[in-house]
């Protein structure tokens, strides 16, 4: 699939890209792996494990909001992973400017530059709080994947597809690597903003498989999403200390008490194959992807894909499990 081609990843410093590249070329030959961002400090910590003088790898310094770069950085690319986005809800709230240019207007830069660039396919990863948003990441998210799936009218070369998923186990920014940080220095009293809050958790192995089962599989339009586990985030705490006492601080602007990963609105588009669903598109460029679909289970009306009414849960145990093999890594 990748042999000998060439993958270009925004935001590519970031854990996602960081895992994605290893995983590339630990499992594929590709002819050259781009790592575009715009922060050349975290570039040359990554040139340390993926050095350019023994891996077919570049660094190109550059900002999904400016156009004349990614036209540059796109020339002879085969495949886009975008995984650039500013993510950190409260920030977003106060900087809403800030969180448009990169979300939005980024999305739309990075569309016409594969279009002109003759990319075959783009994956462009969302969140789970791009559904029925609340906040305003969520709802800069929805409108990037609205833009990447309008974006397989413009060409019959280009395709464009999205991943969404929940939060990543570990990732910079989220609860876990905080209460971590707790337990090291003792900390007994977790703040936790609601009892019965819920996520969507998966690995981050995970998302770069389905990053790169789109790549495979996509043929333009879709958005995939995997079928993941929830767990309460009360459970969370008490899996990384169990005797942690909570401090509830309530719901904080922007957040839900539970995320959903498939709407009801969505329920009639969306199929589950091979272990994902898959919310099929609605355009007539849609039509090779509901085609190669048209036998897979499709949802019954009202489906909803919600943390909190999950099928799958990550007991205590499972999650110390992962905490553990994620300690003897680092």
């Amino acid at each position: 699939m990748l042999y000998d081609k060439v993958i270009l990843v925004t935001g590519g410093t970031g854990s996602f890209g960081r895992r994605f590249t290893e995983t590339v070329f630990k499992n594929y030959k590709p002819k050259k792996l781009i790592i575009f961002s715009r922060d050349e400090f975290k570039q040359s910590e990554m040139a340390k494990q993926f050095s350019p003088s023994e891996y077919p790898i570049r660094y190109f310094l550059g900002d999904v909001r400016d156009k004349q770069r990614l036209d540059r950085a796109f020339s002879g690319v085969d495949y886009v992973v975008h995984a650039a986005a500013l993510k950190q809800v409260p920030a977003l709230e106060y900087n809403p400017t800030e969180a448009v240019r990169t979300n939005v207007i980024g999305a739309e830069n990075i569309v016409n530059a594969a279009v002109d660039a003759g990319v075959k396919k783009v994956i462009a990863i969302s969140t789970d709080k791009a559904v029925n948003p609340v906040n305003l990441y969520g709802a800069t998210k929805l409108v990037a994947e609205k833009i990447f799936i309008a974006g397989n009218v413009y060409s019959d070369v280009t395709r464009f597809t999205v991943i969404r998923y929940g939060n990543v186990v570990g990732s910079r920014g989220s609860v876990m690597p905080l209460f971590l940080d707790f337990k090291k220095k003792g900390i007994k009293q977790f703040p936790i903003t609601h009892d019965q809050m819920t996520r969507f958790w998966l690995s981050l192995d995970d998302g770069v498989n389905l990053a790169l089962r789109a790549i495979s599989e996509g043929t333009g339009g879709e958005i995939f999403v995997p079928r993941i586990s929830s767990m309460r985030i009360t459970d969370l705490a008490k899996a990384i200390d169990p005797e942690c006492e909570f401090k509830i601080i309530g719901i904080r602007p922007g957040e839900k008490l539970h995320e959903t990963l498939i709407s009801e609105d969505e329920s009639r588009e969306t199929c589950l194959h091979n272990g994902a669903y898959i919310v099929l598109p609605q355009f007539s460029s849609g039509d090779e992807a509901r085609k190669k679909y048209q036998n897979a289970q499709k949802m019954s009306a009202g489906f909803i894909y919600r943390s909190d009414i999950n099928d799958q849960w990550i007991t205590r145990e499972d999650f110390q499990r992962i905490v553990a093999q994620m300690t003897e890594a680092q």
